[in-house]
């Protein structure tokens, strides 16, 4: 049957490279065709042809009280009336950046950008300046948004494409950028050792979203700080995921681990086009037009995405039982799917911290990007199709952690869960 979505992709395709515009969409991965969607509401999606879904990417992350959350599209819809941009300051930038001084640990202050990618490209660089060193250490796997830098040994979608080498990186860019295995200490230790004075920052995920989601080893990230303490390094928390989800403070927060310098996302922006990066006031002077950092950008701080992630962040500052109720809904989901999975026949491992949860199949534990490339990813796109085509939006990539909203309700975590355990039972994840 050819559904809207596949005649969508048939024309989008010869416009747009790929027929999306950002490359997990594709479904390369997964196999099949991408679904176009024409709404959301709470905890569902309804693609072009009107079928309905449980949703669990949650626009990647920021849809913590579900989509389209009334008093976030209210602001919008009000702000909007007194135009869409201005390219000059407002005081609501300083609402909001006051509230995310207010709710983040160790984040003293604050500038505002357009994407998680620019935001971390911006703390980069701002760590750069600071010490005046060039190189920096980044975790195989932790996916940082696409500029040069980062995309070495990235995950998330470099890896769904199996991209090692990026056409376009410089072989300059990447002798800068040092790389370890998530979760491993004693490859950080070495790599400083062997480039002593030269290392301007350490950057992590400190929950890893981007190879599924996994969780740090204890004593990892505590290890991190450790070194960047002795050895002048700028420790940077790539929040764009963790930042407000896991705790009102974020990783930092949940976690108990203090960064120099933070980078958020679209959370921040109740899913409008938004970041920003914050930390150390005596690193973040260097920031123009205090110091000789330069970054800016016409879209920064404009007031939709303002009054979007203030409102949103405001809800989440005044109601912290959201994060009691986020864990508990996925302890639940996890308790099922473990029950679900088990008849299947093929050994599983189900990665979990907070309202971020992934699904391995495989029968080692999965805390890296190796021991998440090994695991069967033939088995998960089976998996996945299975919970598409019976109405379960997962990400569609072994490599991506699914997000839990609070909009999702005890029957729609049921219903998935049934719906693995039908898949298990009848399609090939059974191998009797």
């Amino acid at each position: 049957m050819i559904t809207k979505s596949k005649e969508l992709f048939e024309r989008a395709q010869k416009t747009i490279p790929g027929g999306v515009n950002s490359p997990v969409r594709a479904f390369r991965s997964v196999g099949g065709t991408p679904l176009f969607i024409e709404k959301a509401k709470g905890a569902y999606m309804y693609d072009a042809d009107g079928s309905k879904y449980i949703d669990y990417i949650n626009s990647w992350g920021p849809m913590i009280l579900g989509h389209a959350y009334e008093p976030v599209v209210k602001a919008i819809q009000e702000r909007a009336a007194l135009s869409t941009s201005f390219g000059a300051p407002t005081e609501l930038e300083i609402d909001m950046a006051e509230l995310i001084v207010s709710m983040a640990p160790n984040v003293d202050m604050v500038r505002m950008v357009s994407s998680g990618t620019e935001a971390c490209m911006s703390a980069l660089r701002l760590a750069r300046g600071f010490t005046g060193r060039n190189k920096f250490i980044k975790f195989e796997g932790c996916y940082h948004g696409h500029a040069d830098a980062f995309l070495v040994k990235a995950g998330s979608g470099v890896a769904t494409f199996n991209i090692q080498t990026i056409p376009g990186v410089t072989a300059g860019v990447s002798m800068d950028t040092l790389t370890a295995p998530y979760n491993d200490l004693e490859v950080v230790e070495q790599l400083v050792k062997d480039n002593s004075g030269e290392i301007a920052a350490i950057i992590v995920e400190p929950v890893a979203g981007n190879m599924g989601c996994i969780p740090p080893a204890p004593g990892f990230l505590e290890g991190l700080r450790a070194i960047c303490d002795k050895e002048g390094i700028v420790f940077i928390f790539d929040e764009v995921m963790t930042g407000f989800r896991l705790a009102p403070g974020g990783a930092q927060e949940r976690l108990g681990v203090r960064a120099d310098l933070v980078t958020y996302g679209k959370v921040i922006g109740g899913g409008m086009p938004v970041g920003a990066f914050g930390g150390r006031k005596d690193i973040m002077e260097y920031i123009a037009p205090l110091g000789n950092v330069y970054q800016a950008g016409t879209l920064s701080g404009n007031p939709l995405a303002m009054i979007a992630g203030y409102t949103m962040l405001k809800t989440l500052k005044d109601n912290p039982s959201i994060y009691k109720e986020l864990d508990e809904k996925t302890i639940y989901l996890h308790k099922g799917l473990k029950k679900a999975l088990a008849k299947c026949g093929s050994p599983f491992v189900i990665n979990r911290l907070g309202s971020m949860i992934s699904v391995h199949f495989s029968d080692k534990p999965v805390n890296n990007f190796a021991s998440a490339s090994a695991a069967n990813n033939t088995l998960f796109n089976t998996f996945f199709h299975g919970m598409l085509e019976n109405g379960v939006y997962l990400p569609p990539s072994a490599f991506e952690t699914w997000f839990i909203s609070t909009a999702l309700s005890a029957k729609d975590i049921d219903e998935t869960v049934d719906i693995a355990g039908e898949i298990t039972l009848n399609t090939p994840l059974n191998p009797s």
